[in-house]
């Protein structure tokens, strides 16, 4: 099984929240390239709020960007679904469909094209409700 993971249940492979055990136990995954962003921000938020400190959120984000990234002898953990106009296009339409905000548009977007070109992805991993509920409505079966 090949999941689709949205930044809130990407966040979980790093941070200590509800929900870890799930996600860490998870092989492999597909994300949207706006996570590159979007899990960084999340754990620097965490470290904002007084829940991680500077140390340990660095040494986080610095985990997340070397799985992303990868290195000569390590490929990246994640396939990467790039933001494009077919990408886009599915988040606008999934804007009018489901009222998603922008960037939750965006990774339903993103899920939907990663399914168009591998049918395996047929879950999608999510800890906001809303989105969660969408996905649900375009066919995914839902983590958690």
């Amino acid at each position: 099984m090949t999941v689709f993971l949205d930044s809130s249940a990407l966040v979980k492979r790093y941070a200590d929240e509800p929900g870890a055990g799930l996600v860490r136990a998870l092989d492999d995954g597909v994300v949207c390239a706006i996570a590159r962003v979007e899990v960084p921000a999340a754990l620097w938020r965490k470290h904002r709020l007084g829940e991680l400190d500077a140390e340990d959120a660095s040494v986080l984000v610095q985990q997340f960007e070397w799985e992303w990234r990868g290195d000569v002898a390590t490929n990246p953990l994640f396939a990467v679904v790039a933001l494009t106009d077919s990408v886009l296009d599915e988040a606008a339409r999934a804007c009018a469909r489901h009222g998603l905000r922008a960037y939750d548009a965006v990774q339903l977007g993103a899920a939907v094209a990663a399914r168009r070109a591998d049918p395996d992805i047929t879950t999608f991993a999510c800890y906001d409700h809303e989105l969660a509920g969408a996905a649900l409505q375009e066919g995914f079966a839902v983590l958690p």
